[in-house]
């Protein structure tokens, strides 16, 4: 966020704060994405709770809304299951203050309001434009593309405490796009031999880019158990280290002192993990604010990090 620029977020009093909510959908849904009106006012809205962000000067510029679990519909054929679920929806910025931390902060409240009520289970349906915004905050891709009031659409979804199934390779590539974006300054990943569907996803190598490019201090530390299959598969992770050698390090695990533990891990230094029993499966559970179990795993990730190899054959020639 630009700290030039000031703004809040606060839960909204529906009757006394919808005009505002409305003046900032109808610039921005109506004026500018050609939402037919009577679409975007529906009999949910008075039910919903809603977030206003206001400038220094008490002006709207950004809303959204969460719709309770019994307000929202499941099961509408474009990736919801048949379980109770909040809707994030109508998530809102007026042009001038986007890219100044006004959506996070707002979905940051919407989360936190789910939570408060006991909603777990969280869902929206994404702009194309937006999907990569949603991933940072922890969101996973559930189902196919769709069309909705003319907009292509993914649908996602995440829980707002506890733990997330990952059962394939697209919430896996997700939750690793979460969890840099998490990370402050050190990213730990312990690795059978970086998972191509998973660490070659485009997504993945963008934000492990974006780490270690835009974060003061960033170290990127993979643990891998097998360090030659990277090599022969040309791993992306290999050639973006080539290119940031003193953010990426690299390290092969003692096949003695391991044998006994298969498991694979991605582990933030805040209280975001993704953890995989198996390490050569993608299946797992993801923990996003669980610090405890956090610190567990960079525990265990630290102890294998010092009794492994450093990996040089990565190193670019001559360099």
């Amino acid at each position: 966020m630009n700290p030039g620029r000031q703004f809040t977020v606060s839960q909204a009093v529906y009757a006394q704060d919808f005009g505002a909510l409305r003046a900032v959908r109808e610039v921005v849904f109506i004026n500018e994405q050609r939402v037919p009106p009577e679409l975007e006012l529906d009999e949910a809205d008075p039910h919903c709770v809603h977030v206003v962000a206001r400038d220094a000067d008490g002006n709207a510029v950004g809303t959204g809304r969460l719709v309770p679990p019994d307000q929202a519909t499941a099961g509408d054929g474009h990736g919801e299951t048949a379980e109770p679920a909040a809707r994030i929806g109508r998530m809102a910025v007026v042009a001038g203050w986007r890219g100044h931390g006004v959506g996070d902060a707002m979905l940051v409240a919407l989360l936190e309001a789910a939570r408060a009520n006991g909603w777990n289970h969280v869902m929206l349906h994404a702009q194309a434009g937006a999907i990569g915004f949603y991933l940072r905050h922890g969101f996973l891709p559930r189902g196919a593309r769709f069309m909705e009031a003319g907009i292509e659409h993914l649908t996602m979804w995440r829980a707002a405490d506890g733990a997330m199934a990952i059962t394939d390779p697209a919430s896996a590539a997700a939750i690793v796009v979460a969890l840099a974006a998490s990370t402050r300054r050190d990213l730990r990943i312990r690795s059978h031999a970086l998972d191509p569907a998973v660490f070659d996803a485009p997504e993945v190598v963008e934000a492990l880019r974006r780490l270690a490019t835009a974060r003061r201090g960033a170290s990127i530390r993979i643990l891998l158990r097998d360090a030659g299959t990277p090599q022969r598969e040309h791993a992306a992770l290999i050639a973006l280290a080539q290119r940031l050698p003193s953010i990426f390090s690299f390290r092969e695990s003692d096949a003695r002192t391991e044998a006994g533990d298969a498991s694979a891990f991605v582990v933030d230094d805040q209280a975001g993990s993704w953890h995989q029993a198996v390490g050569n499966r993608v299946e797992g559970e993801a923990r996003l604010s669980e610090p405890g179990r956090a610190r567990q795993l960079r525990e265990r990730f630290d102890r294998s990090w010092d009794r492994a190899r450093q990996v040089n054959e990565y190193r670019v020639i001559g360099a």
